[in-house]
């Protein structure tokens, strides 16, 4: 009987220091998903409907 008690104790343990590791591991899958598709979105843009950067030329014509 004590060894099933200290198995599960030993499996507890594992259980709870290896829990915030796994947590953060599919986070950053998540994250890593999320910017493939913000790169792939980004690719796929048409080049008319990009941003041009604000330039020193375009702040001087403003004032």
């Amino acid at each position: 009987m004590n060894a099933i008690t200290d198995t599960l104790v030993v499996l507890g343990t594992l259980l709870i220091l290896a829990l915030p590791a796994l947590v953060g591991h599919t986070r950053e899958l998540r994250v890593d998903r999320q910017l493939r598709a913000a790169g792939d979105r980004f690719a796929q843009a048409p080049a008319g409907r990009t941003r041009r950067g604000l330039t020193a030329h375009d702040v001087a014509r403003a004032a």
